[in-house]
């Protein structure tokens, strides 16, 4: 290649950059790396299993099938007259994915410390090879929800009626990773300087998870608790997918509009405030 076809990459790395100011186009530049992220993340998180890939499989339908048992038989939580088999696999499909996706991000900082302080790359790259490789998962686990769902469809006298609002699923699933990453980038900001969060992950996740409509249709919440609908992001997402698949759902217009609202501001705010932490991180850890 001679030399007036060669392309020469320059990469430069200033101090003085406003915290509010994100490089956007250096993030593109490393979009090759983000790819590699992904791959690594992939092949080793079943790295060494008996089972391997059909981890995917087995983990959806062994929470499925204890929220059956456990809230539909024993606790006998009504189900709006869907199925209890899907209607808890639909709500926990797009949860995972959002859960995946803040776990991801809220480790962004302190589980690749000793990968920062080796080699320079823009710290976001962390949290967005985890949006995509959790997708990967996700996609895994909707093929299994879609498995049972067409068979309740065709298959069964079940009441089931999707609407056309199905068509609107890719938009559900970029506002889980919207919320997920925004709040993942929080906590990971936030971790920099209280460790205690890691500890707390768990059971902030668990507390959240119950406290979205994903065990009890959104019908069941008294009058005097709906506000949370709008101020919940993830609550929103599960239920217009209900809807979308099911034709049931106690959402209106204006709660929907919250939750894309406030899922929006947690990721805008938490890449502010991650982009201001991240500037001294490793002279911190």
């Amino acid at each position: 290649m001679s030399g007036s076809e060669a392309q020469v990459y320059r990469t430069r790395i200033r101090a003085d950059q406003p915290w509010w100011k994100i490089d956007w186009h250096e993030i593109l530049e490393y979009r090759d790396l983000i790819w590699l992220l992904v791959q690594r993340d992939f092949a080793s998180v079943y790295k060494q299993t008996v089972l391997g890939p059909l981890w995917f499989v087995v983990q959806p339908l062994a929470t499925t099938v204890v929220f059956t048992v456990v809230f539909g038989r024993i606790a006998q939580i009504g189900t709006d007259g869907i199925p209890p088999f899907v209607f808890y696999m639909s709500g926990t499909v797009l949860w995972n994915y959002f859960a995946g996706c803040m776990n991801g991000a809220s480790n962004s900082l302190i589980g690749n410390a000793s990968l920062f302080q080796k080699v320079y790359f823009p710290r976001l790259i962390i949290s967005i090879s985890q949006v995509f490789s959790q997708l990967l998962y996700f996609l895994f686990n909707m093929a299994v929800f879609l498995s049972f769902y067409f068979y309740y469809l065709f298959l069964t006298d079940a009441r089931i009626h999707p609407s056309w609002w199905i068509l609107a699923l890719p938009l559900l699933v970029a506002q889980s990773a919207i919320v997920g990453t925004g709040v993942g980038l929080w906590l990971s900001a936030l971790t920099v300087k209280y460790r205690d969060l890691r500890f707390m992950m768990a059971f902030l996740t668990q507390l959240w998870m119950y406290a979205t409509p994903i065990i009890y249709p959104a019908s069941k919440i008294p009058e005097r608790w709906r506000w949370w609908i709008s101020l919940n992001p993830m609550a929103s997402v599960v239920e217009f997918n209900r809807f979308a698949f099911f034709g049931v759902a106690s959402l209106t217009k204006s709660e929907f509009l919250c939750g894309v609202a406030s899922g929006i501001f947690l990721l805008v705010t938490g890449v502010l405030v991650f982009n201001r932490v991240q500037r001294n991180f490793v002279d911190t850890v």
